[in-house]
Order: structure tokens, then C-alpha cells, then sequence
């Protein structure tokens, strides 16, 4: 009874199968393409950035292949174990030996056996039986030969060895270097997308704005029109400004997905993930605090580009003591046993051996003295390029410094240019209704208009720009 149940019950799950993997299927799609939007602040976007960046991730699989190059070297300097296992067959060979005399008798020498060790006397038992006989010969068959052999070798002293542990440990360190330098580009295009979304949709909302504006002047026009107070002209005036208002939109929106996009890829996101920016245009404005990276002094010891510069300074070193040591002898040590596994009757090797292997370098015709003279040189210029670094760093400081000091001025002048030109473009406006002012001259002052907002959302993208590559240098984003 309890076989038929399970029986049917297997039955009615086969039925469902179908069913179920259809449904987890049609779940899987709908994550897939119906997730939720996801609303980031720029640090929001920056540490996820950091997570999911596919070029940070490979740099941080630097970081790992630099640690096990760093085992690989000091795995050179531990016991090393090698197993071998060799056969060999000579098609049973037979050995013809002739020891002369025929029916000559044999010669027997004077031998002391106390002299002898076991291995002796088994030697002179197989020339005894090889000699015997009337012949005054013998035949020796070659049989097939086996050996296990296991070898175990420590480097005893090795300078070279040692400088090259500390240049692996070195060379671990420059990757873990090149994943902060790698994160800090990282978070500078992520956040300079950032705000290029926000600059892009502030002007997308002024467009917008603006083209709503127009459209209720172009109505007032029309009713004019119709009154018999204003011309056609005016109208149609109107509507070419709002057809030129309403192409730039579509160009910015274009923009807008286009920079969404963009940093998508740079957070490691799909092209179909939603996102919402939890911040404002004023909001990045109010935040950059502008006054405090001018007053920032330069720190060299932070900026991850002269780090790593001295990191491979340090490791140009190690270089050339390893080129140094050279000219100094290695010692390494071994010992073997080899198990006979077939041997034939006639074998005197030994099963146990050890020894030690001295290695000196005497002359190499110049070749050791010319690397080690190269490794220097390129140790002089890696100095040199530090201290270049050096300096081109300070200069850098003090222009980007200049920059946001300029941009910062600049956007103070554009903001106020706007405020006077929305003024203006009201007063205008005003007038057009009045009938003080033509068509034409309310299409030009909007154009001012425009024009004074695209010229202070120029100075705001340059503002943050200057900011950014400012906090970029002092390793501050």
C-alpha cells in the first residue's frame, strides 16, 4: 500500500513538473525585467560602485594572483618532494661471460673473507657460479628492472631567494595600490555622471518650463489674433521658438538616458535596472563646500599615484640586491630512497642517499655585473620620476586649486545673470500682453534667457568638475 502511494504521488508531481518550471521561469523574467526602481544618493552609488565595478573587480584579482606569485616564491624555499617510478626491460638479453680455461683448472686466489662485508660476498658467490663449470663460461640473463624513487631537496642558502620573497611581498603590495588608485577612478566617473545626470535634467526642466511658457504666450497670441490685435505672425514667431525649445529637449532627454547608461555600467547594473537619483542639482551644490577644498593643503603621502610610485622605488631596490646576490653561492641539500621493485641478481646501487649540492658562481663573462649595473640605472630613474611626480603633483594643487576658485567665481557671476535675465524676460512678457513689444522681441529675450541659463549651467558643471578633480588629488572623494 505504501509502494502504490509513493507510486502515485511520484506520478502526480511528473504531472505538475511542467507547471512548477513554467512558474519559477515566469518569476525569474519578472525579476528580471520588472525590478524595482532603485533610488541612490552619489554615496549610495559610489559604494555600489565599488562593490559590482567590473574593472575593480579584476584589479582586486590582481591583488589575488599577486598572493599566490608571493606562495609560489616562498614555496621555492620549502622541502621540495619529488616522486619517480622508472622500468626497465632488456627482452631477456643473455650475457655471455668467458672466464677462459676449459678443463684448466681454475687459478683461486689469496683472499682473506674476513675482509669482505656481506654485499663482497655476495659478489664473489655470483663469480664463483659464473666461473664454475667446463666450459670456462656463463650466461647472464638481463631481467626486466623497476624502481620507486623519492627525492626530498631544501635550499639551505640562497640570497637571491630571500630578496625575491620580499620583491613578491613588494609586488602584492603595488596591486593592492593599483586597486586604490583603480577605486578613486572609479568613484570620480561615478560621481561625475552622477551630477552630468542632474546638470542634464536641470536643463530638461528649464526646457520644459520655458516651452510651457511660450505655448501660454502663443495661446494669448492666438486669442489676439483672433481679436484682430495682433498679426499671424506673431503667433507663428512663437511657435518656431517652440518647436527649436521643444528639439533641444528631446537632444537633452537623448542625454539624460544616455548618462543613466553610463553609470549603470560604471555600478555594474543592468541596462534594464531603474534607477531614481535621491538627490538634487541644489542638493550637490550646497554639499560641495567649495571654501574647504581651496583651504585643503596638499598631502603627497595620500595621493595613491606618488604611493605607488614609492612603492616602486622600494621594489627597484630589492632588485638590485637580488642582482647583487648573484655573485654570492647557493647551498642546497637532497636525500633519496629508492625501493627495488624488480632488480636483477647483479645490483650494487644503494637505496639511501644524501648530499649536498654548493653552487659558486666564478665567472660569467661580465653578463652578472652588467644587470646589476642596469638594475641601478633603472633605480636612478625611478627616484628621478618620484621626485618629478613630486613636483608635478604641487603644481598640480595649486592650478586645480586656481580652477575651482575661478569656476567657483564664475558661477557666482552666471547665477546672477539669470536672476537678471528671468527679470527681464518677465518684464518682457509684460509688455507683449500690453502690446509694448513685438513677437520678435519676446523670442530674443527668451533666447537671452536660455542662453544665460545654459551659460550657468556651464559654470555649475565646470564648479563641480573642478571640484571633483580637486578631491580626486587629495584622495578625498
Amino acid at each position: 500500500m505504501c509502494l502504490v502511494r509513493k507510486t502515485l504521488n511520484h506520478f502526480y508531481y511528473m504531472k505538475r513538473k511542467p507547471m512548477i518550471i513554467g512558474a519559477a521561469m515566469l518569476l525569474i523574467v519578472t525579476n528580471f525585467y520588472g525590478q524595482e526602481p532603485v533610488e541612490l544618493s552619489v554615496k549610495e552609488a559610489t559604494e555600489l560602485a565599488l562593490e559590482k565595478n567590473k574593472e575593480l573587480q579584476n584589479a582586486r584579482k590582481d591583488v589575488n594572483i599577486a598572493e599566490e606569485q608571493y606562495k609560489e616564491t616562498r614555496g621555492q624555499g620549502l622541502p621540495q618532494v619529488s616522486g619517480t617510478f622508472d622500468y626497465m626491460t632488456n627482452f631477456n638479453y643473455e650475457a655471455e661471460l668467458d672466464f677462459g680455461g676449459g678443463d684448466t683448472d681454475p687459478v683461486v686466489p689469496d683472499i682473506d673473507p674476513t675482509q669482505f662485508d656481506a654485499g663482497d660476498m655476495e659478489i664473489l658467490k655470483l663469480l664463483e657460479s659464473m666461473s664454475a663449470g667446463s666450459s670456462g663460461g656463463s650466461t647472464i640473463v638481463l631481467e626486466d628492472q623497476a624502481n620507486a624513487k623519492v627525492q626530498v631537496s631544501q635550499l639551505i642558502f640562497g640570497g637571491q631567494y630571500w630578496v625575491g620573497l620580499k620583491t613578491a611581498k613588494i609586488a602584492r603590495e603595488l596591486a593592492s595600490q593599483n586597486v586604490e588608485i583603480t577605486a578613486l577612478d572609479v568613484k570620480e566617473r561615478v560621481v561625475s555622471s552622477y551630477q552630468l545626470i542632474l546638470v542634464t535634467e536641470e536643463i530638461v526642466t528649464i526646457l520644459s518650463k520655458n516651452i510651457e511658457n511660450l505655448e501660454a504666450m502663443k495661446a494669448h497670441t492666438q486669442n489676439m489674433v483672433q481679436a484682430g490685435v495682433k498679426e499671424q505672425t506673431d503667433a507663428d514667431q512663437l511657435s518656431v521658438s517652440i518647436s527649436q525649445l521643444e528639439n533641444q529637449k528631446k537632444s537633452m532627454e537623448r542625454n539624460v538616458n544616455l548618462n543613466y547608461n553610463m553609470l549603470r555600467y560604471q555600478m555594474g547594473l543592468p541596462n534594464e535596472q531603474e534607477i531614481v537619483l535621491a538627490e538634487s542639482f541644489d542638493d550637490v551644490i550646497k554639499e560641495m563646500n567649495a571654501s574647504n577644498a581651496l583651504s585643503e593643503a596638499l598631502e603627497l603621502e595620500q595621493n595613491p599615484n606618488y604611493r605607488i610610485v614609492e612603492t616602486q622605488e622600494g621594489l627597484q631596490k630589492k632588485l638590485v640586491d637580488m642582482e647583487k646576490w648573484a655573485f654570492a653561492p647557493t647551498l642546497t641539500g637532497f636525500y633519496s630512497y629508492t625501493e627495488k621493485i624488480m632488480t636483477s641478481g647483479f645490483d650494487l646501487s644503494p637505496k639511501n642517499a644524501a648530499g649536498l649540492t654548493l653552487n659558486v658562481p666564478i665567472f660569467s663573462g661580465g653578463t652578472r655585473k652588467s644587470k646589476l649595473e642596469q638594475a641601478r640605472l633603472e633605480l636612478d630613474k625611478v627616484a628621478r620620476n618620484r621626485e618629478m611626480l613630486e613636483e608635478q603633483l604641487k603644481i598640480q594643487d595649486n592650478q586645480l586649486k586656481f580652477d575651482l576658485a575661478s569656476a567657483l567665481e564664475n558661477y557666482t557671476t552666471q547665477k546672477e545673470n539669470v536672476e537678471v535675465a528671468k527679470r527681464i524676460l518677465k518684464t518682457t512678457e509684460n509688455k507683449y500682453k500690453q502690446g509694448i513689444v513685438s513677437s520678435l522681441e519676446l523670442t530674443q529675450v527668451n533666447s537671452k534667457y536660455m542662453e544665460a541659463h545654459s551659460t550657468f549651467l556651464s559654470a555649475a558643471m565646470e564648479l563641480i568638475q573642478a571640484n571633483i578633480q580637486l578631491k580626486k588629488l587629495h584622495n578625498n572623494l
